[in-house]
Order: structure tokens, then C-alpha cells, then sequence
């Protein structure tokens, strides 16, 4: 990063800290950026520290006693305005137009505006924070805010290029491909952002890999640090009857990233052999792909989906499945793996990215985009009590002893006190 401006750090190595996260857009139903920012704002402040979170629209459901500071945006994917403001006068304001015109033409502009929104808060709040942590946003602002004397730390849960790699591969006309490139048109601005980034957290070992070799950044630069599992929402839930030959997984993002395609297809071979159903936790797209195989391989009466759920929901649903399946090509970390080790479930995962980092041996593993091999480690356990029984206790140990928010934030406050340092 270039020279800066007179720092304002009061860190004494054991001193809490004033924390700024920021997040484009941190609404937990958004997918995971959301329920990183929650959950570890939580922790953060549980272990003493206080915490501002700073977020574009939709904005995140922040814990008590953590200020949430909102930078309003267009919020052009909100489904009540989809594709267009809410006010057309907010288009006088020369960002806003950018953004709109942006998105009008194929691209995803909210890292960037949210950036220029975030780095022009920050420049009238100097001395306020002692360490300023990107989400992912990893927009051109954030060379601005190092200059205004902030130590920075930034978090990259997984390379944006595999999402875009695999619905390049998916995407089978010219057009298509067009405007998936279009979509990922961010990337280049990442990708020159996080080569002047000092401190990267990443999420696992898998993770560091794969981002490092696709943006080109020495393995020194990441500080490793699992996400956590929420276990006040996730946990076993006595007095409920296992159901017998019932599946459940999540798959909150219809694309080809998650793998859902594997499952269905795995599901509809058992189908000749045995009684089986399939819970999913989510909402395919109205007319998407998924929808559309699950008419094909005629899994109407087999799955059925949710639709979002309540946090407090979810205990119930893991209560009653037999088995929790992570069908994934590619996870940066693996949330719903240890969401379902958090309520005693037993997995059967693919080892796509760092699945096999979080399910260790509470689950059994099998080659990602291969729905023969799914269906022969779910039959296998579906056969097979005891190591149900063993995984799920193994899983639920797990968690417990390594996988909470408390470890996650514990581990963050060291990167952090290390950032402070270094640019003293």
C-alpha cells in the first residue's frame, strides 16, 4: 500500500479493540457474507472488543450492542425493485448512475460503489477505528482507506474464479458465456486490490491454495482462520424421531457451484430401490435448471424445498433427517457441513475445495460432480447404524472443540494485533 497518513492506533497487545467490518451487503438470507458478518461481529464483542459494521444494502441483522453504520446503495437485486431503484431521483447522484448503468449492462457493480461509499465514511472518521476488516468486497476504496492511517485486514472465503470458471463450463451458448463474463468483470479489480493487501484471512488451508495460485499471492501473505459454527442455532434437538431414509441439504444459491444436479440425479437411482426422500433447505429459481431436472427425473413427491426457514428452525429439520449430504463442487469453507455436525447428523460430502477440512471424520468423503459415488456412500450409511451413530458423535465433538465463533474470533483478534503492529 502507498505512505499514510499519522496513525491512531492504542493497541497494547491485550487491549480491546475499536473493529470496523465492512461488508457490501450483509443480510444473512444473502448467503454467507451475511452470516460471517453476524456471527463473528457477535463473538468479537462477546470477547470484550466493541465493533461498528458497515454495509450497502441488503443490510445485515447485526447482534445487540454491535452499531451498524448503513451506506445506502440502489439495491438493484432486491426482488421488490428488481433491476431498477426504488426512487428514480436517486439516479441524480452521479454514483448511483454508475451503478446503475453498470448492472444495466450485465456487470456487478455493488464492491465497487459500496467501496467508493466506504473509503469517503472512513476519511471523516480517522482515529475511530484501530483496525479496518474487508468482507470480500475487495474494491478499489480500500487503497484509500489504508492512506487514511487504518491498519487493514481482509477476509477472501474462496477464489471468485472457480464460481465463474464452473458457469463458464455450465453455460453452453455464446451469449451465455458473453454475459458471464460480463458478471464477473469484478474480479479484475480484486485481483489488483489484493496484491497490495499484507493480511488475508482466508478460511481454510484449501482455500489459501487455490485463491493464492489464482490471484498470484505468496502463501506468507494468508492467516488461516475457520469460520464458525453458530451452535445457539445449530445444535441436537432431543425428544424428535429420526425419520428413516430421509436426506436434507442446503442449497440457498441455485448454481452450479453447489451441486444440487448430483444429488437429484443420485436420489433418483436410489428411487428404484428403496424409499427415499430429500429435504432441501432453500428455493430453486422459478423455471432454473433445477427445477427443470427435478421434473425430468420425476422427484416431485420426492423433494420437496423449504423456502428460507427460520433460524430456530433448523434444529428440528437436522433432528429429523437420517443423513446430511454436501453435494458442493467447491467450498471454500463448508458452513452446511458443520452446520449438521453441530446438530449430531452424519455427512456424506464431496471433497470439493475444503470439505474434507471440516468434516474430518464425522462424514464419509466422495469425488465432487459424481452423483454414482454419492449414492453409494449414502446408501452405505443409510445400511449402516453404528457408523451413522459414530460419525454424528464425531461430528458434534468436532464443532465443539474447534469449530465455534468464539475460536474463529480468537483467532481474527490475532491477526488483527498482528496488522497493528506492522504498520506502526
Amino acid at each position: 500500500m502507498q505512505a499514510r497518513k499519522k496513525k491512531y492506533v492504542t493497541d497494547r497487545g491485550d487491549s480491546p479493540l475499536r473493529i470496523c467490518l465492512m461488508t457490501y451487503r450483509g443480510n444473512p438470507g444473502s448467503g454467507g457474507q451475511g452470516v460471517y458478518i453476524k456471527y463473528l461481529s457477535g463473538a468479537l464483542r462477546d470477547i470484550g472488543h466493541t465493533v461498528d459494521v458497515l454495509s450497502g444494502p441488503p443490510y445485515p441483522d447485526t447482534p445487540e450492542g454491535v452499531k451498524l453504520h448503513k451506506l445506502p446503495g440502489l439495491d438493484l437485486y432486491n426482488p421488490d425493485h428488481l433491476f431498477k431503484p426504488k426512487n428514480a431521483r436517486d439516479l441524480i447522484h452521479p454514483l448511483n448512475m454508475v451503478e446503475f448503468l453498470s448492472m444495466s449492462s450485465g456487470g456487478f457493480p455493488e464492491p465497487f460503489t459500496f467501496g467508493v461509499r466506504a473509503r469517503r465514511f472512513l476519511q471523516e472518521k480517522t482515529g475511530r477505528y484501530d483496525v479496518v476488516h474487508d468482507n470480500q468486497g475487495l474494491f478499489y476504496g480500500l487503497s484509500g482507506i489504508s492512506r487514511s492511517g487504518f491498519p487493514l485486514v481482509a477476509t477472501i472465503h474462496h477464489p471468485i474464479t472457480v464460481d465463474r470458471n464452473l458457469e463458464l463450463k455450465d453455460a453452453n451458448t455464446l451469449l451465455k458465456k458473453i454475459k458471464v463474463n460480463r458478471w464477473y468483470s469484478f474480479i479484475k479489480m480484486q485481483k489488483k486490490i489484493v496484491g497490495k493487501l499484507p493480511f488475508i484471512i482466508t478460511v481454510s488451508e484449501a482455500s489459501r491454495g487455490d485463491i493464492g495460485a489464482d490471484f498470484k499471492i505468496p502463501r506468507e501473505r494468508f492467516r488461516v482462520v475457520p469460520n464458525g459454527i453458530n451452535t445457539d442455532n445449530f445444535y441436537p434437538l432431543t425428544g424428535v424421531r429420526r425419520s428413516d431414509n430421509l436426506l436434507i441439504t442446503t442449497s440457498s444459491a441455485d448454481t452450479p457451484l453447489k451441486g444440487l444436479r448430483y444429488l437429484l440425479e443420485a436420489v433418483a437411482e436410489m428411487r428404484k430401490t428403496r424409499d427415499i426422500r430429500l429435504v432441501v433447505i432453500g428455493q430453486p429459481k422459478k423455471g432454473g435448471d433445477v427445477e427443470r431436472l427435478v421434473q425430468d427425473l420425476s422427484l416431485g413427491g420426492v423433494v420437496r424445498f423449504t423456502g428460507r426457514i427460520a433460524d430456530g428452525e433448523f434444529p428440528r429439520y437436522y433432528a429429523e433427517a437420517t443423513i446430511a449430504v454436501v453435494p458442493s463442487l467447491y467450498e471454500g469453507f463448508g458452513m452446511p457441513a458443520g452446520e449438521a455436525m453441530a446438530c449430531g447428523v452424519p455427512v456424506v460430502s464431496t471433497t470439493g475445495g475444503a470439505l474434507p477440512e471440516v468434516v474430518g471424520d464425522a462424514g464419509l468423503l466422495v469425488p465432487p460432480g459424481n452423483a454414482g459415488a454419492l449414492r453409494d456412500a449414502i446408501v452405505r450409511l443409510l445400511d449402516d447404524s453404528g457408523l451413522r451413530q459414530k460419525m454424528a458423535e464425531a461430528g458434534l465433538n468436532r464443532v465443539q472443540n474447534a469449530l465455534t465463533w468464539r475460536h474463529a474470533a480468537e483467532k481474527t483478534v490475532s491477526v488483527y494485533r498482528e496488522a497493528i503492529r506492522a504498520d506502526r
